[in-house]
């Protein structure tokens, strides 16, 4: 897996999208959140 430059996160109130992107350009992570697992998967 690429090495992640840029986080993208789009706020919502439950759901949340996190978009990563590596020095290329191309999308390394694409997921869905739910608000409870937010500080979880950035601690990671």
């Amino acid at each position: 897996m690429n090495e992640v430059i840029t986080i993208g996160v789009d706020l919502a109130k439950n759901v949340f999208q996190i978009h990563g992107i590596d020095a290329e350009g191309g999308v390394v992570i694409r997921r869905q959140l739910r608000r409870g697992q937010m500080e979880p998967f950035f601690k990671k």
